[in-house]
């Protein structure tokens, strides 16, 4: 995590926590010539534009008290989407029974990119069930393997 992200996550914590909320993640990106801080809020059931909002202006006021980046930028505070992703170890625990996208760092059973659904996780193993052709298949990844975790949005 940069110093950023580090300090912003510091000062919206409360801000979040105080409107029954929570923090999924912080993004300090460049894309072409401007900078953007994205705050990503949820809830169950999601978040609206109200309290996407609500946070925007309570944590603009509090960027600029703290004053931790000197150039420009843009503020977005949004939801994370249908394809959230899960980085602490309670997101993947709320995950069980649905259908996630996961990245390795190494392969297991040579693959590093897996898709199924999450069947369980103990703290230390993700156990997946996953498709190949026509069969399942039961793949247990050991957590500090994963590279990257997110929801996955399936069309039937």
């Amino acid at each position: 995590m940069s110093k950023v992200t580090e300090i912003v996550s510091q000062l919206a914590s409360p801000i979040i926590e105080d409107l029954g909320l929570e923090l999924v993640d912080i993004e300090y990106v460049k894309e072409g010539r401007d900078w953007f801080l994205r705050v990503f809020i949820d809830k169950e059931g999601g978040v609206d534009i109200e309290e996407c909002g609500s946070v925007s202006e309570r944590l603009s006021e509090k960027l600029d008290e703290a004053d931790p980046i000197e150039h420009n930028y843009f503020l977005e505070v949004s939801s994370p989407g249908a394809e959230r992703p899960l980085k602490k170890p309670a997101d993947i625990e709320k995950a069980i029974g649905k259908n996630v996208y996961m990245k390795t760092y190494e392969p297991i059973d040579g693959e590093k990119a897996f898709e199924g659904i999450l069947t369980a996780f103990d703290g230390e193993n993700v156990t997946l069930e996953i498709k190949v052709k026509t069969r399942k298949k039961i793949i247990n990844i050991p957590y500090e393997k994963i590279a990257k975790a997110r929801l996955a949005v399936t069309f039937s």
